[in-house]
């Protein structure tokens, strides 16, 4: 039996058999991607360029078919403030998962692991998946809070990956995994500003 839908192939069969296998069974998952020869280029394209793009896309719509509800009021943004926000968010995440590479990376002596940018960015990448996938409930916005429970899996991918690919002693793989929370929260909530800081003066002229 296929691991893929026949109909698809090609480098879209890729990004699907490495979000299942990495979504499904992790821990077989990550020493096969720690053993992969890979460049920045060959990890971003196509893998986290079409995942990542799955959230902005999928607020787009969702916005401009059900709308966002706050303070018992429902509003649907301007197509071009909509617009702009996907696109400015697409891109920030991109920014941010090449940052949290360099934390990962930087962070790696600290914790007796071993630096490797390329491997960082693995870790990054992949360790994204699940929140990138379940960012596909922001089609329906009122189903937001299932997406964030596949991002809190993406916490233990990450626990499960540090090890493995930074060369990180299991015994410190928490407190690793928790600073590196800790920036990509910090990360999260910058972007977040951003790109509010774009839709708040049309939410107000909304309200007004």
């Amino acid at each position: 039996m296929a691991d893929v839908p026949p109909n698809i192939s090609g480098p879209a069969s890729g990004i699907v058999q490495r979000a299942k296998d990495i979504l499904l069974k992790p821990k077989e998952t990550w020493p096969v991607i720690a053993a992969e020869p890979a460049t920045t280029q060959s990890i971003y394209a196509p893998y986290v360029v079409v995942l990542a793009a799955i959230g902005p896309i999928a607020q787009f719509i969702g916005g401009q078919v059900f709308g966002f509800t706050a303070f018992g009021v429902t509003y649907h943004p301007p197509i071009g403030t909509a617009l702009g926000s996907a696109v400015l968010s697409y891109g920030l995440t991109l920014a941010t998962v090449f940052i949290l590479a360099l934390v990962i990376d930087g962070l790696a002596p600290n914790f007796g692991g071993q630096k490797d940018q390329v491997q960082a960015l693995k870790v990054a990448a992949y360790s994204g998946t699940a929140g990138w996938v379940g960012a596909i409930f922001g089609l329906v916005p009122a189903l937001g809070l299932i997406g964030a429970l596949f991002g809190l899996y993406g916490l233990y991918l990450l626990y499960l990956g540090l090890p493995v690919l930074m060369k990180a002693p299991e015994d410190k793989a928490l407190g690793y995994t928790a600073v590196v929370v800790i920036v990509a929260i910090v990360l999260f909530l910058i972007v977040g500003a951003v790109v509010a800081s774009l839709t708040a003066p049309s939410l107000l002229s909304i309200r007004g």
